[in-house]
């Protein structure tokens, strides 16, 4: 997907019981909630990343309302950027966020679950990794990631670790 496909959705999974459909969309759709969660206060360039734009980049977005309805609102996001991790070919998991009134419902986690299935069945790249913030990593860790490095600091995000996950 790219920028030209501005507010174009691909659904990946739809529950119709929980009121969740899961789609790849352009960064359009999700920028303003990126924003919100992990970098308020700070410009709107602050949640743009390299790579946003490119043509292999996955954005996905979780959409909720119950009953289901067309124009459910965004509450969750990531984005999967083809990168590399130990100079082997990997997606960088980048800007993953849940808006808080809908945390500890198990949207994130089914985002997660979600994407790395349709990335994985697209792709012949297996390795995922990512920068998590501290408190997030028992949240990936309970998805099957592993940390993979010492703690540092991401100056407007705090504390980090690397984990990564072998598909």
């Amino acid at each position: 997907m790219n920028d030209g496909e501005a507010n174009m959705k691909k659904i990946l999974r739809r529950d119709v019981a929980k009121g969740t459909t899961i789609c790849r969309v352009s960064i359009n759709e999700i920028i303003d909630l990126r924003h919100r969660l992990l970098r308020a206060g700070l410009p709107l360039e602050a949640a743009q990343f390299p790579g946003d734009k490119d043509a292999s980049t996955w954005h996905v977005g979780l959409f909720y309302s119950f009953p289901p309805d067309e124009n459910a609102p965004l509450v969750s996001c990531a984005s999967f950027m083809l990168n590399s991790y130990k100079e082997e070919p990997a997606w960088q998991l980048r800007g993953m966020c849940t808006d808080a009134p809908h945390r500890g419902r198990g949207f994130g986690g089914r985002l997660l679950d979600c994407a790395e299935a349709a990335i994985v069945e697209n792709s012949k790249v297996l390795r995922f990794w990512c920068n998590a913030r501290v408190p997030a990593i028992p949240f990936y860790e309970r998805h099957g990631w592993v940390v993979d490095s010492e703690m540092f600091d991401i100056p407007t995000a705090g504390p980090h670790r690397k984990m990564v996950k072998e598909v």
